[in-house]
């Protein structure tokens, strides 16, 4: 971070030996100066991921359409803008005017001075003097330098003066696009097991909501913001002594920051408890809302840099779903390491696979099977022959016999061809003999028990065709041998 600080910010040779802060926010401001459309676009889409705005409001909060507001039309509201319309004639380089730095500068000497003074109970609450607020309002639009620790003034002068001035902008701090969007943030709450939502507000996700939409504020009216909730957030801490806690403050502040302009609290009967409690919210959560959700700095940072490194898969998922093609973050050499290195380890898996498959066949007993795959993985042994640790040479054909004679040989050797089924886990097929030929073999008896009596001659026909029958398998035997 040092280095990329020594880069992008220090262009003076004689500070880049001291010590830099990093601004973890530094990309994020970078992109939203020099490219705010695609830093817009990023922003928005995830704020309609946390409240659901319909296709009016969105177009609203981009600036596409002019918002509708409570109260647009009423007798009531045209009275009130036709006043302040009186009001802004004698408008100053501050009061009354658009929010610009050189009028953030001056109202900040009066939040300066309130930082000092927090212990004066009913801040903002109680009214000062009106003829010491006009010497003060007439100094800040000529831009006088004033001294406010003369004693001069009180507190309750500058706190009312800071109010008036909040009042007099042509919109409330937060803006008319984004009332809306407020709205619906105030309407974010927890579920319950079942899904059905719950009274309970879910915190987390007003917080997120609220730091995406004040990024997306004008740069003076969020610097302003922040140095008033950090005021009134101080306020609050000190409220033993002023007596003004959070949400006291919110009532003198709600109509300034979040309501919209020359409306009346008629007009926002249904959704004043809302817009109230907002700022509440704002108050006490103030220390949090400035800074960028993660995933948002992520983004800006890998569109200037480039690097995957310490990506989470939802970040990059982001980018992905973002639309916009100047925020794809990955430079074409390291993608191509990636897709060589997923294609060695596809490889690596593929060639384990065949070869768990090829010993399986190996040791599958003999079959028309077990013929069938072996001859495929001859036919292709540079594709499918995974590896010379496992035999490719298929196991030694034994001929099977379903004569008479092959059964003659099986009472013969059977012992060792017993042996050697059992050790290949094979079932022996059944051998079809005729009928005639069992009996036969019964009267006859085995070959081993001829052999032991020495062919004794037996009598009459039977005597004769067992002689025949044997002199016919020895022959026999003797050619396979």
């Amino acid at each position: 971070s040092d280095a990329i600080c020594n880069f992008v910010i220090c262009n003076d040779s004689s500070l880049r030996r001291h010590p830099i802060i990093f601004n973890p926010d530094f990309f994020v401001e970078k992109l939203r100066h020099e490219k705010p459309e695609v830093f817009t676009e990023l922003v928005v889409s995830n704020i309609t991921r946390l409240i659901d705005l319909p296709g009016a409001e969105l177009a609203q909060l981009m600036g596409e359409e002019d918002p509708k507001l409570p109260g647009a039309n009423s007798t009531a509201s045209g009275f009130f803008r036709s006043l302040m319309s009186l009001k802004r004639k004698e408008k100053g380089v501050v009061f009354g005017s658009p929010l610009t730095e050189e009028g953030i500068a001056q109202v900040s000497q009066l939040i300066e001075y309130l930082h000092k003074n927090l212990r004066a109970e009913g801040l903002f609450r109680v009214p000062g003097n009106s003829i010491r607020q006009q010497i003060l309002k007439d100094a800040l639009n000529s831009g006088t330098d004033i001294d406010l620790d003369s004693g001069e003034f009180h507190s309750n002068d500058v706190a009312t003066l800071l109010k008036m001035f909040l009042g007099e902008l042509p919109e409330p701090l937060l803006t008319h696009k984004h009332f809306h969007a407020h709205l619906k943030i105030a309407d974010l709450t927890l579920f319950d097991e079942k899904g059905n939502k719950t009274s309970t507000p879910d915190k987390e996700r007003q917080i997120e909501a609220l730091q995406l939409l004040f990024l997306i504020l004008p740069a003076p009216n969020r610097s302003l913001l922040k140095l008033l909730l950090d005021l009134l957030y101080q306020t609050a801490k000190k409220q033993d002594k002023n007596k003004m806690s959070a949400h006291n403050l919110a009532l003198m502040f709600a109509p300034h920051i979040l309501w919209p302009r020359n409306v009346t609290a008629n007009d926002l009967q249904e959704n004043i408890t809302k817009l109230n409690n907002g700022v509440t919210f704002m108050i006490k959560h103030s220390q949090k809302l400035f800074k960028a959700p993660v995933y948002i700095r992520e983004c800006a940072r890998l569109h200037y840099l480039g690097s995957r490194a310490h990506t989470s898969k939802d970040d990059l998922d982001l980018l992905t779903s973002s639309g916009s093609k100047e925020l794809q973050p990955l430079k074409s050499q390291k993608r191509s390491r990636l897709d060589s290195c997923h294609q060695e380890e596809t490889q690596q898996r593929t060639e384990e696979a065949l070869k768990e498959l090829f010993q399986h066949v190996h040791n599958m007993p003999d079959s028309a099977k077990k013929k069938k795959l072996i001859r495929q993985f001859n036919r292709h042994p540079a594709v499918l022959t995974p590896g010379s640790d496992v035999p490719t040479s298929p196991a030694p054909r034994r001929t099977r016999s379903r004569s008479f004679s092959g059964l003659i040989k099986r009472k013969v050797l059977g012992t060792p061809v017993i042996l050697e089924r059992k050790s290949r886990d094979a079932t022996p097929e059944p051998v079809r003999v005729s009928k005639e030929n069992i009996q036969l073999l019964q009267k006859c008896g085995s070959p081993a028990h001829i052999s032991q009596m020495k062919l004794k001659s037996l009598e009459g026909q039977k005597e004769g065709s067992c002689r025949r029958m044997r002199a016919r398998l020895l022959s026999k035997d003797s050619s396979s041998l």
